[in-house]
């Protein structure tokens, strides 16, 4: 199971990124919602580090291998969970999220129909389905405020501050939250952004 991918951008499509891994080339699907965070996520040079959702499209007698790339661990947390509504495949859900996912999770913890609705290929009917499924379990993904795309030139300190400020909005305890960032520094001390601190917090907590 492929569950991260690191390489340089070789192509963007709307939909997708052609990630090359040492002249090897994969496509990875990305969701609307995450593609708005590339360019602020990727260096100079185009190298990049996606967290990934792997799983196996079936088309008649074989399996197709896809890939579904994430800026971080909570990203692939919310997409993970929104699958999990019946008719709500991984390729439906990467269509469907458009709106920043905070948006997307505080809709579905108020039972907001409308905004649900406004997704492609959600109607009223799965819309409905979305909220029965998920009401009540995406609460902290409202409050992430969709800022995990920190400066790689700021200071490690404000780095830092960035990522204690997600992880408590994420009903994480100060002093867990600090612990577990002081933790992930020293595992990885070449960490430069708030977004690489999230994904080396999560490896850690698994």
């Amino acid at each position: 199971m492929i569950s991260q991918i690191s390489g340089k951008i070789k192509k963007r499509k709307p939909s997708s990124l052609e990630i090359d891994v040492n002249g090897i080339s994969y496509e990875v699907l990305i969701p609307p919602a995450v593609m708005k965070g590339i360019d602020k996520t990727c260096l100079e040079d185009g190298s990049i580090s996606l967290i990934t959702y792997h799983y196996y499209q079936m088309d008649q007698s074989k399996a197709i291998p896809v890939l579904v790339g994430f800026l971080n661990e909570i990203e692939k947390d919310f997409f993970e969970q929104f699958i999990t509504v019946s008719g709500v495949g991984p390729k439906a859900a990467c269509r469907a999220l458009t709106l920043a996912i905070s948006d997307i999770a505080a809709a579905i913890d108020r039972g907001d129909m409308a905004v649900l609705k406004s997704l492609p290929g959600i109607g009223d009917q799965k819309a409905r389905e979305i909220v029965a499924k998920l009401q009540g379990k995406v609460g902290k993904f409202a409050l992430m405020q969709d800022k995990f795309y920190g400066d790689i030139s700021v200071g490690k300190e404000n780095i830092k501050e960035e990522a204690l400020s997600v992880l408590l909005q994420l009903q994480y305890k100060k002093n867990e939250a600090e612990t577990m960032i002081d933790k992930a520094i020293k595992r990885n001390p070449k960490i430069s952004s708030c977004e690489d601190i999230l994904n080396e917090v999560y490896r850690g907590s698994k």
